[in-house]
């Protein structure tokens, strides 16, 4: 169903108002494109705290989070708070979680439609997954690319008076066919003039407006969004272009969006150098840890007590288990990591420092997932703590054995399975003086706060152990 036809049957909407929202519609493929996210109309339904999708455009490059049309599906407030707040009170409404029509979590920003009496008749509704933008470091991307800035930003090729608002951040220049300004925002007005400009900004040639050396030319001879950043004077601006079309689909003009993304920039330079400073201190505690390993080797090569020898190369396994995550993190500079990588680095250790006349083979399965380095850390300890009991009893009197390690991630809870094919004990009586049991039973319930089993037969041992996806 069209949009003309919605609106006549959902909503008290005038003729003027139907054809403003489908004016406003025109524009939507624009809208996606240049933001890179869905884009929809909503308007409100003749039924209180109800409104429903009447267009919406997907872009034409990257991920949409929709796999089938919602035009003509209803919007509830308990599931789009922010679509029917900007309807009922005309503010924009920025970054509210909402659930889609396909039940999948997004966060919304929205601006009202206003007709000419100044009535809100509808809003603009940009979406953005959130799992994505948070694994992109939503809060930055939301300081600079807000549907605020956006789709007010792409109303007012329409509607001149909207161009003028104060609220908006972004600076606005539209150029004529024949590359002659002949509008320009307050934003854009402030943002020329602190670059020094002086004279009349509207009326101003393509050339002499220009920020980034482009060429009015090449770009009404294309049909793509260009993109670019410059730095003038002491800003940091992002330029976006955008071809605008007469009602024959001819090139009639150009769209300029200038983005002060200075304070952005500073932003991004403190996280390079914090990331920079991890990095460091990661390697100088990987460094530290490496010391302390080798002054325990030295150690037990000159004790001639084969129990104390014994006691130092667990330690020293220990100590290299530590080390390992940190290696990683020095090499990213952040502070998650793929728990599976910390695993096979730690228990590789292990199996370097082997010196056991069975040959034992090990096999690592399961899922790849991030977690914090601390969570990370004590999960390869309790696991190299397995996999070395495994190593000093399971295969004794054995020529060959086999060490399985297999990784699950759960919602609420992931679990990690050591089992290998040796001998067996009575893990009854077996665990209660066993001090890296201990270690590790305690290490699960305390740090992890998950459980631990274990269980032994004459196939072979199974330890298993649960954690929250969150360390606490």
């Amino acid at each position: 169903m069209k949009l003309r036809q919605l609106c006549e049957t959902h909503t008290c909407l005038n003729e003027n108002d139907i054809i403003q929202l489908e004016k406003v519609a025109e524009q939507l493929q624009l809208m996606a494109d240049l933001s890179g996210g869905d884009i929809f109309i909503d308007v409100m339904t003749r039924e209180a705290g109800v409104a429903v999708v009447v267009a919406e455009a997907k872009p034409s490059q990257g991920k949409s989070n929709y796999q089938r049309s919602v035009v003509g599906e209803l919007a509830y407030r308990h599931h789009e708070p922010a679509a029917i707040r900007t309807l009922e009170i005309g503010m924009p409404t920025r970054d509210l979680r909402a659930i889609t029509q396909e039940e999948q979590r997004v966060r919304q920003h929205v601006v009202p439609i206003f007709n000419e009496a100044n009535e809100t008749i509808g809003c603009l509704i940009m979406e953005n997954d959130i799992s994505q933008a948070e694994k992109e470091n939503a809060q930055m991307k939301m300081l600079t690319e807000t549907t605020e800035q956006l789709t007010e930003t792409l109303v007012d090729t329409l509607q001149e008076d909207i161009l003028l608002q104060p609220y908006l951040n972004d600076g606005i220049v539209v150029f004529n066919g024949k590359g002659i300004s002949q509008k320009m925002n307050p934003v854009a007005t402030r943002m020329y003039r602190h670059l020094g400009y002086q004279e009349e900004l509207v009326g101003i040639p393509f050339d002499n407006l220009a920020l980034d050396g482009s060429q009015f030319k090449e770009l009404a001879e294309t049909i793509h969004l260009k993109t670019s950043e410059v730095k003038r004077g002491d800003m940091m601006m992002e330029v976006k272009y955008a071809p605008l079309s007469d009602e024959k689909d001819q090139f009639s003009g150009l769209l300029m969006i200038v983005k002060d993304i200075t304070e952005e920039k500073n932003i991004e330079r403190k996280l390079i150098t914090k990331s920079v400073a991890m990095k460091e201190i990661h390697h100088r505690v990987k460094n530290n840890l490496q010391t302390i390993a080798s002054l325990l080797r030295l150690q037990s090569r000159r004790t001639d007590s084969q129990k104390a020898k014994r006691a130092l190369e667990d330690s020293i396994s220990r100590v290299i288990s530590i080390s390992a995550t940190h290696e990683i993190l020095a090499q990213s500079g952040v502070d998650e990591v793929d728990l599976r990588t910390i695993i096979e680095r730690a228990v590789s250790n292990t199996f370097g420092s082997l010196e056991e006349d069975c040959e034992i083979s090990l096999k690592i399965t399961g899922s790849r997932f991030q977690v914090s380095s601390d969570l990370a850390t004590t999960v390869a300890l309790i696991v190299n703590e397995l996999v070395q009991n495994s190593m000093k009893y399971a295969f004794q009197d054995r020529e060959k054995g086999l060490i399985e390690i297999n990784i699950e991630k759960g919602i609420m809870y992931s679990s990690v399975v050591v089992r290998d094919d040796g001998l067996g004990f009575d893990a009854e009586t077996s665990t209660a003086g066993s001090l890296g049991l201990s270690i590790v039973k305690s290490m699960v319930e305390e740090k992890l706060k998950g459980r631990f089993t274990l269980v032994s037969t004459e196939g072979g041992t199974k330890a298993m152990f649960d954690f929250k996806m969150t360390s606490e």
